[in-house]
C-alpha cells in the first residue's frame, strides 16, 4: 500500500510551550490509523496542524503527495475534518446543516443534493433530515458533524475525539459508521483517548503523550511490550456506582490501574488471579452485583501505563 500521508519531525509550540515534539509516522491508503493518548497529549495540535489549520513551527506533512506547509489549499480538497468541537448550526435542519457546508466545498444543484442523501444514509439519519439540529441527542449531533466530513468525498479523514460526551448507544452507532466507513475505502486518522475504541478500529496504533509520539505499531507489536500484564474486566448494572468501586479498587494490592468505561470497571493487573477475590469482596461491600466477569490479554491501556508509568485516564 502507498503512504497517503507522511508526517515528518513535526513540532508545534506556543511560545515556550511544546504541544508537539517531533513526531513522525506514515499512514497507508485505507487504514485507519488511532493517535491515542490522554487529554492535553497533543492529538487535537496534531490534526490542526495536518488540516492546515495552524502551522508548525518546524517539520511538515505530505498528503496525497501536496505539503501542509506549502501548497495547504491542494491538501485541503483531499481530507475531511470532523472537529472535537459541534460545528453546526442549531436552528437549521440537518438537510440544511449539510446544504451550507456543502457549498462551502463548492457543490451545488443536483450534485449537492445525491451527496447530502448518501451522506444521510452513511450516518443513520436519513429520517431525521428534516428535524432542527437543536432537537438531536449528542450523538446525532456528531453523526451529522461526521456527514459534513464526508460531503466532498475526502481521500482521507481525520476524526478528533468524535465520541467525547455522547451515550453508548450513539458511540457504538459513531464506531460502526467508522468501520463501515473503511470497508468501503476510506482512509481515517482517528484520535482518541479510549483504549477500547483505538483496540478495535485500528490497523496501527500510534501512542502520544506530551507531544512526544512514544510508541507506534500494531496492536500485536504493542502489546507484547507488556506481557507481564492482564486486564480484568467487571460487567456492573446500569445503576452500580462503577466509579465508586474503581476508586476503592485502585488501593488495591497487585492493581496497576482501574478504569471505567460504559458500565464496565477495568483492572489492569499482574495477577488477575491475586485481585480478582478482592474485587469481588469490595463489590459486594458496596452491594454491587458483578454480572461478569473477563480476562483479557494485554492491551493499549497496560502498554500505556508500561511506557508512561501512569494511567490513560486519570
Amino acid at each position: 500500500m502507498a503512504a497517503i500521508l507522511e508526517v515528518q519531525q513535526l513540532v508545534k509550540k506556543y511560545g515556550e510551550k511544546t504541544a508537539v515534539n517531533g513526531i513522525s509516522f506514515e499512514i497507508q491508503e485505507s487504514e485507519i490509523f488511532s493517535l491515542l493518548g490522554p487529554n492535553g497529549a497533543g492529538k487535537t495540535t496534531t490534526i490542526s496542524v495536518l488540516s492546515t489549520l495552524l502551522s508548525p513551527t518546524s517539520g511538515d506533512a505530505v498528503i496525497g503527495g501536496h505539503s501542509v506547509t506549502k501548497e495547504p489549499m491542494a491538501v485541503r480538497k483531499l481530507i475531511g475534518v470532523v472537529p472535537q468541537d459541534i460545528a453546526l448550526y442549531e436552528e437549521l435542519t440537518a438537510r440544511e446543516n449539510l446544504s451550507f457546508w456543502g457549498q462551502m466545498y463548492n457543490l451545488s444543484g443536483k450534485e449537492l443534493n445525491t451527496r447530502i442523501d448518501q451522506v444521510l444514509e452513511q450516518v443513520g439519519l436519513s429520517s431525521h433530515a428534516k428535524e432542527r439540529i437543536r432537537t438531536f441527542s449528542g450523538g446525532m449531533k456528531r453523526r451529522v458533524n461526521i456527514g459534513v466530513g464526508l460531503l466532498h468525498k475526502p481521500r482521507l479523514l481525520f476524526m478528533d475525539e468524535p465520541t467525547v460526551g455522547i451515550d453508548p448507544q450513539s458511540r457504538r452507532a459513531i464506531l460502526d459508521s467508522v468501520k463501515e466507513l473503511n470497508r468501503n475505502g476510506m482512509t481515517v486518522l482517528y484520535t482518541t483517548h479510549y483504549m477500547e475504541e483505538a483496540q478495535e478500529l485500528s490497523h496501527r496504533v500510534g501512542i502520544i503523550d506530551h507531544g512526544d509520539l512514544i510508541a507506534l505499531g500494531t496492536q500485536a507489536e504493542l502489546t507484547r511490550q507488556v506481557g507481564e500484564y492482564e486486564s480484568l474486566q467487571l460487567e456492573l448494572g446500569e445503576m452500580d456506582d462503577a466509579a465508586g468501586l474503581a476508586e476503592t479498587l485502585r488501593k488495591v494490592e497487585g492493581v496497576a490501574q482501574a478504569t471505567v468505561v460504559d458500565h464496565n470497571v477495568i483492572l489492569v493487573t499482574t495477577s488477575t488471579e491475586k485481585v480478582l477475590a478482592p474485587a469481588v469482596s469490595c463489590a459486594t461491600e458496596r452491594n454491587i452485583k458483578i454480572h461478569s466477569v473477563t480476562i483479557q490479554e494485554p492491551n493499549l491501556e497496560a502498554v500505556f501505563l508500561h511506557l508512561t508509568g501512569r494511567a490513560l485516564r486519570d
